[in-house]
């Protein structure tokens, strides 16, 4: 086993994202994968996990959100407080914790709609939320929160799912890491009609064929687990994602060590989990052949994507 983990300061030039303007849409990463999209007016948040629980309580203890960590991640998005934009929905990618754990609280909070398949809306029931708060997600059907449309298109967790199947009750918290079983695994397509259509591809996972017909400028691609497997499996996930919806741009999520709180820098997984190093090799040679921009995302920093 490799000790150690990927330098970033080595992929310090890959952070030049064009930053937003003050006024138009913009997407600002904070941690994982999470993405807050909005436009002014109104959001969207892909996962809005901010508790980040230690390896050893993950590993060992039982966990659960962590209001303040919660509150001060949706402060620092505006999502929170006396000028707090409207967030119309939070739409985890699967069901695992550092997907799924703070969602409801989130929505409970913003007054936002938990949006996602059957094993995401028993966590949010688990957490209290109810009735129209509640939304099953269709798969290929496009869904209209606000001014965005977001299309769910069922997709796979990267190998191997450490907790594979589904939620099949409430799940109150605290709880074992182990029960956020994956559920329903999802590629999302953002729409907005000034920006067009963006892929989210939260999970180094993909179904063949799954996204062919719909497109996408740009594409936020998780990586985490990624640079541990064969070559040969990440050009099929470039190819089944990036390829299939023609971005032109990929910025690249779920590589931080999410065990580490995000009053911290942030660093690279380590070697043990992941190789960060073999995903951006791997990941730039296919860029460079197809035309494509490759970035990492900067946390908290409002990011205009689709800058031409």
């Amino acid at each position: 086993m490799r000790l150690g983990r990927p330098d970033l300061s080595t992929y310090a030039h890959l952070c030049d994202v064009p930053a937003a303007g003050a006024e138009g849409p913009s997407v600002t990463f904070a941690g994982v994968s999470t993405l807050c999209f909005e436009d002014g007016r109104s959001s969207l948040l892909i996962d809005g996990f901010f508790s980040r629980p230690s390896l050893l309580r993950v590993g060992l203890g039982r966990i659960a959100p962590v209001p303040g960590r919660i509150d001060a991640g949706l402060e620092r998005l505006g999502l929170l407080g006396a000028d707090a934009r409207t967030l119309d929905a939070v739409l985890p990618v699967h069901s695992h914790f550092d997907h799924v754990m703070d969602a409801p609280d989130v929505a409970r909070r913003t007054g936002a709609v938990l949006a996602g398949g059957a094993s995401t809306l028993h966590v949010g029931r688990g957490a209290g939320l109810a009735g129209e708060q509640l939304h099953l997600l269709v798969a290929r059907t496009p869904t209209a929160f606000g001014p965005w449309t977001v299309t769910a298109v069922p997709s796979e967790h990267c190998p191997p799912d450490r907790f594979p199947g589904e939620i099949t009750e409430s799940l109150s918290t605290p709880a074992r890491a182990k029960a956020y079983r994956c559920g329903e695994s999802w590629s999302f397509v953002v729409g907005h009609p000034d920006r067009g259509n963006t892929l989210v591809q939260g999970s180094a996972g993909f179904v063949p064929g799954a996204l062919d017909g719909l497109t996408a400028e740009v594409a936020y691609l998780g990586v985490g687990q990624l640079g541990v497997l064969d070559e040969e499996y990440i050009e099929q996930y470039w190819q089944h994602t990036v390829t299939a919806v023609g971005a032109r741009r990929v910025v690249l999520t779920h590589w931080d060590d999410f065990f580490r709180p995000l009053t911290e820098p942030l660093r690279a997984l380590p070697y043990a989990g992941d190789d960060l190093d073999v995903t951006i090799r791997v990941l730039s040679k296919l860029a460079a052949r197809d035309g494509v921009r490759l970035h990492l995302p900067t946390l908290w920093r409002r990011e205009d994507p689709w800058v031409p």
